[in-house]
């Protein structure tokens, strides 16, 4: 067996162990896949300006659900792909709309000596404001990746609808870190239906941490996604 075997192997297992209950009693069952310039996650370039393959798929019941999103990667700790699994529930109160969620991240490839997973508890509360749409997100990780233990991520987003298969948004986000990098992000695109099953999103992203290096750099990046 392979040391990439080894370590992706954890979390496919945890991956069926979640999604196998909520796949029996799904009421609906959907998926994705995609193609993107580059792989971008908390605002910061993931993939070494390579592009990537990612693709996912979430089961339903009732207000709960099980995920599964895949990314091809390119970390400084020598990780190739972050599988990142996930359970949650989605409830709506007084006009807002909930998701509330725990993931396992899973980062193959890893060098020796750098734990390839990590959990990360995340909230967001969502909610019409007129034509535009808003919400807000925080993520909570005890203990991180590599070196990083104790983190936040605190994200606002705004979204408007400007026609029936266009939509523009922005997004202003800070995270601060126990033994990782902290930085403020913002990234701004507009994402549009080429078809019932198609989409092209173009964004650009950028933070304020340039001195940590080039993921912390602006960068445009351009995705294409097919719903399954």
């Amino acid at each position: 067996m392979t040391r990439r075997t080894r370590l992706i192997t954890p979390g496919i297992a945890f991956a069926g162990l979640v999604l196998t209950p909520t796949a029996a009693l799904a009421q609906d069952i959907s998926g994705q896949i995609g193609v993107a310039s580059q792989y971008v996650g908390k605002g910061i370039g993931k993939s070494s300006d390579e592009p990537s393959l990612y693709g996912s798929v979430e089961a339903t019941a009732g207000l709960f659900y099980a995920g599964v999103f895949a990314s091809t990667a390119e970390l400084s700790q020598g990780s190739d792909a972050e599988i990142v699994t996930t359970i949650g529930v989605r409830p709506e109160f007084a006009g807002f709309e909930f998701d509330l969620s725990a993931m396992n991240k899973d980062f193959p490839g890893s060098r020796a000596g750098v734990d390839p997973s990590n959990i990360e508890y995340q909230a967001d509360v969502s909610r019409k404001l007129g034509p535009v749409g808003t919400r807000l997100r925080v993520n909570y990780t005890p203990d991180g990746f590599a070196a990083t233990r104790e983190a936040w991520w605190v994200e606002a987003q705004a979204s408007l609808a400007l026609d029936a298969a266009t939509k523009a948004s922005v997004a202003l986000g800070e995270r601060t870190a126990d033994g990782g990098a902290e930085y403020v992000a913002w990234n701004a695109g507009v994402k549009r239906k080429l078809s019932d099953r198609i989409a092209l999103d173009v964004r650009w992203y950028d933070t304020d941490g340039h001195d940590f290096g080039e993921p912390y750099e602006g960068r445009l990046v351009g995705s294409l996604s097919l719903s399954l």
